[in-house]
């Protein structure tokens, strides 16, 4: 993010998809023939007018971002599906396209892992050898990151202290990963349940998932990424990996561009859900930073494991988990304990009577808090023991969606 930008003056979204085969969705590892047919060469990124396109970690994903901080949600929309389309498209040239939702629903990443074995790979290799990147948490998981613009430590406090907020919250509206090699885990939001324990090994890299209280840089690199290195270094003796790109907590500082990125958003079946997601997030994030909910110095008090504790019960249930954290419960302005799925519709009622959202939203927010969480129209559609000819008939109708920039049903 430009150094230029105060608070949400400015926006940065990414957002990752798989690439399947048309016929059968499976994964298929050819990101790299895709860039390269774009650029006439291998290269880990392409600018598409106002969207770049890049690889990641597995060659069978390719992430759609922002080519630098933009405005106008509204605009930054038809920009990711002008190319989404575009991307598609070119994919036929493979028999490919791209596929939707937070996990592939039957990917065995054992066996069908490939990692991106071009140029500057190396943060890519030490990972693979530390962690093993050939497992769910690693090579079958796409989310949306939305990254959030601020100025100096007393902007970075604030923005840190209400994102810290919100993270608990997140899959009970966004949650879009109820299967895993097939079957019905029972978990809202799998992909999450894996990211908050892929890297335990060195527990220093993800914390408690929601960041620490610090609300300063200089806080912030004692305490969080003073640990990381400090941990790391037995396993990375040549230092390639850094903390600040190590750091995997559910919302992390990039103080190199002046933003916060948040990580916890499973990423929907199109635009038209993930924008709904996304113009409701920073909505509530600004009311918070703006003390609308709860004066700041009352979000700082706020412990970590607490909201540690609502998060895990929202990645298991999704919207149908219990909020009763007293502290949250207070922010608001709830007497009684409510299923997350209700609290989310009580914000967006006050966030539209103070005018908030983005109004051209609006609408599509309402309509995917009164269906509720892609993960919960999915179970509903295909039971607690779907076959995969289901599995795949519905994930094909997914990513229609996708590409028509639609809502599922």
């Amino acid at each position: 993010m430009s150094r230029s930008l105060h608070l949400f003056e400015g926006y940065g979204i990414e957002l990752e998809y798989m690439i399947v085969d048309r016929d059968t969705l499976d994964v298929k590892p050819i990101c790299d023939a895709v860039l390269e047919a774009l650029e006439g060469k291998i290269v880990n990124e392409v600018s598409l007018g106002r969207i770049n396109v890049s690889n990641e970690l597995v060659l069978h994903v390719i992430e759609f971002k922002c080519n630098g901080p933009q405005s106008d949600l509204g605009q930054m929309r038809r920009s990711f599906q002008d190319q989404i389309r575009r991307i598609n498209d070119l994919l036929g040239r493979w028999n490919a396209q791209l596929l939707p939702t937070a996990m592939h629903p039957l990917m065995q990443p054992a066996q069908e892992t490939k990692l991106w074995p071009h140029g500057q790979n190396a943060i890519y290799e030490s990972y693979n050898r530390i962690f093993d990147c050939r497992g769910h948490g690693w090579s079958n998981l796409q989310s949306v990151h939305i990254n959030l613009p601020f100025q100096g430590d007393e902007e970075f406090g604030r923005l840190h202290a209400a994102i810290r907020l919100v993270l608990p919250l997140l899959p009970g509206l966004a949650a879009s990963s109820p299967l895993v090699e097939g079957v019905m885990t029972g978990k809202a939001d799998n992909r999450l349940a894996f990211y908050s324990q892929n890297q335990k090994r060195i527990a220093s890299i993800i914390g408690q998932v929601i960041p620490e209280r610090v609300f300063t840089q200089a806080d912030y690199e004692k305490t969080i990424f003073a640990a990381i290195e400090r941990d790391i270094k037995p396993h990375d003796p040549a230092g390639i990996l850094e903390a600040e790109w190590l750091n995997s907590r559910g919302a992390i500082a990039r103080f190199e561009r002046d933003a916060i990125e948040i990580r916890l958003l499973d990423i929907q079946e199109s635009l038209a859900a993930d924008f709904a997601v996304i113009s409701l997030v920073i909505s509530l994030v600004k009311s918070l930073v703006e003390e609308k909910w709860f004066s700041y110095a009352d979000q700082k008090l706020v412990d970590e494991k607490e909201l540690n504790k609502v998060f895990m019960q929202a990645v298991d249930a999704g919207g149908d988990a219990l909020l009763a954290d007293p502290s949250l419960l207070a922010c608001f302005n709830l007497a009684a304990p409510l299923p997350l799925r209700d609290v989310w519709t009580h914000i967006l009622q006050v966030l539209v009577r103070k005018g908030y959202p983005v109004k051209e939203f609006v609408l599509e927010a309402q309509h995917l808090l009164a269906r509720g969480s892609l993960t919960s129209t999915l179970v509903r559609r295909l039971g607690p023991k779907p076959s995969r000819i289901e599995i795949l008939t519905v994930y094909r109708e997914l990513s229609h969606c996708l590409h028509e920039g639609r809502f599922y049903g």
